[in-house]
């Protein structure tokens, strides 16, 4: 859930100690002197604190060392920047895909020009697109993401191929649960769908419990794979 006390990670409280001390920003993961963090040490710096959901999205995915596309999505949604319902989702998606798949090669090269593609990319994806244009948004990130690490062009034949295919197969899983749109719950059925297709080291992925359903005024509730009654 997104919190609007205390630590934007995880909610708890903050503790302000006497002396400042060297601390690694959750989201950007440059260190800071502070003599501010959570009960169970969490730092976030004034910058990451105020950025845009896109610029949030693309420092955490090019700072972030994880390789569990899932993780790094839920980390980000619970920043205050990540509203319920919008197109930074579009770029959410790819570029957790991306981070996760060159974090487990070690490529960080690699990873840093990719998201940047993926933004560029993304952000002619205008929100609302599932409604009005017939496709979701959270599809279409999945092919940016196999467009990106395979290099495909529309000349491609294996690799336009492919990511035609995983766009088409995410839209379909996200298609078949029926709207009204929830944004929370197409990037689950995105990010699983590439998983399930590219077996990201074996990452469990059957138990996700949204925490996000309170915000959602369309919530599906148990309609939902992803509705928990504890959230």
């Amino acid at each position: 859930m997104i919190y609007k006390s205390g630590c934007c990670v995880c909610g708890k409280n903050l503790v302000y100690g006497n002396k400042s001390e060297n601390l690694h920003c959750f989201y950007c993961n440059e260190i800071f002197q502070s003599n501010v963090k959570c009960a169970d040490n969490h730092y976030v710096c004034d910058r990451c604190h105020s950025l845009s959901a896109n610029e949030l999205i693309q420092n955490y995915c090019i700072a972030s060392k994880l390789t569990n596309p899932l993780d790094l999505a839920i980390n980000l949604m619970k920043h205050k920047a990540i509203k319920m319902h919008g197109p930074e989702h579009h770029f959410l998606i790819p570029a957790v895909l991306l981070a996760a798949y060159y974090n487990q090669m070690g490529r960080d090269k690699d990873k840093k020009e990719k998201i940047l593609q993926a933004r560029s990319r993304a952000e002619k994806i205008l929100g609302g697109f599932c409604g009005t244009h017939g496709t979701c948004g959270a599809a279409i990130g999945l092919g940016i993401f196999v467009s990106l690490i395979r290099d495909a062009t529309p000349l491609s034949e294996n690799e336009w191929k492919e990511s035609n295919l995983l766009t088409s197969k995410g839209l379909a899983i996200i298609a078949n649960y029926g709207g009204p749109r929830c944004c929370k719950r197409n990037t689950f059925l995105a990010i699983n769908t590439a998983i399930e297709h590219y077996n990201f080291d074996h990452i469990d992925h059957k138990n996700i419990e949204c925490e996000f359903n309170t915000l959602n005024n369309e919530c599906k509730k148990d309609a939902c794979p992803f509705f928990s009654e504890k959230n």
